[in-house]
């Protein structure tokens, strides 16, 4: 017997709320990646076209993003799916956090091979395109700062964003001590330290994604706590068979048996049940399956 209705397809994902802002960010950033793209073609600079291609990570991680989040609301209305396409958006945060490590692994090579023929590097130019770059970044990062807190989808496209904004400033750095010392080192050791700072970010954001495609329980839900509350409710003598997990950002769901006393409402403890999953553990999608105890039964915990 389900608790909490249709839920799952009333719900507002998190990622549908800032849609507009990841179209926004998605135009800026193409738009000055083309403008770099030209930049490095012009002056020759292996630093600006990197920094082209990582911001092409950004465009395409950000389009990966948009696409799963107009998949999973058009699937919405196919009754062969019943929890729509939701799962897309944690897919698309795989996918953004794959491509980051990639990234950030062609990085460290080229900053290694730098070391042993550092290239002569355009400083002038080099600058005013990364003070460029990072301005654009500047404006995406805040764009969708708020969503990454949200959704895992819009996460995954704001540390592309946050990655390229990294890599600007350290164009900036390595162009300034280029063009003051003519130290060409610069630009492979800033390149190294900014790969470094991207990892951990991806690595957080794979772990995520995938606990959510594992079906694992919420991080911040303990779920022996939940069992205790829901046996807790007046009427039930068990709860067994209890399943937490989360579908997408925002939205954790859950199942369990509950074994009833021989008096009990079915109603009243369906009611407190679902009452105590969306005020304690913001459950508001939970099926319940009831098992009542005949009067000549015994009310012990089920063995499995």
């Amino acid at each position: 017997m389900g608790a909490g209705h249709d839920h799952g397809g009333q719900a507002l994902r998190a990622g549908e709320r800032h849609r507009s802002r990841l179209w926004w960010a998605l135009g800026l950033l193409a738009a000055f990646m083309l403008v770099e793209a030209v930049a490095a073609l012009m002056t020759g600079s292996l630093a600006l076209l990197s920094d082209a291609g990582h911001m092409f990570t950004d465009v395409l991680g950000i389009g990966m993003a948009l696409a799963a989040i107009t998949a999973a609301g058009r699937a919405a209305t196919d009754s062969q799916r019943t929890f729509g396409l939701y799962r897309l958006e944690v897919l698309a945060a795989l996918g953004n956090a794959l491509l980051l490590t990639g990234v950030a692994i062609y990085v460290l090579i080229e900053a290694l091979r730098r070391f042993s023929d550092p290239p002569d590097v355009p400083a002038g130019a080099m600058l005013v395109v990364a003070v460029g770059g990072l301005i654009v970044n500047i404006v995406a990062f805040l764009m969708l700062r708020s969503g990454a807190k949200e959704s895992i989808n819009v996460r995954g496209a704001y540390l592309e964003v946050v990655g390229d904004l990294l890599g600007s400033v350290g164009v900036i750095i390595a162009a300034g001590i280029i063009a003051v010392t003519g130290w060409s080192y610069a630009d492979p050791i800033v390149a190294v330290i900014v790969a470094l700072m991207i990892l951990p970010r991806t690595f957080a954001l794979g772990r995520s994604a995938v606990r959510i495609l594992v079906q694992a329980a919420p991080k911040h839900l303990d779920v022996a706590v939940v069992r205790d509350r829901l046996a807790a409710v007046p009427g039930v003598c068990d709860v067994h068979d209890l399943h937490v997990w989360t579908l997408t950002s925002g939205m954790d769901v859950a199942s369990a048996h509950l074994s009833l006393e021989p008096a009990a409402e079915l109603g009243a403890v369906l009611a407190t049940a679902r009452e105590t999953l969306h005020e304690e553990f913001d459950i508001d999608h939970a099926t319940l399956q009831v098992e009542p105890v005949t009067a000549g039964g015994s009310c012990t915990p089920a063995g499995w």
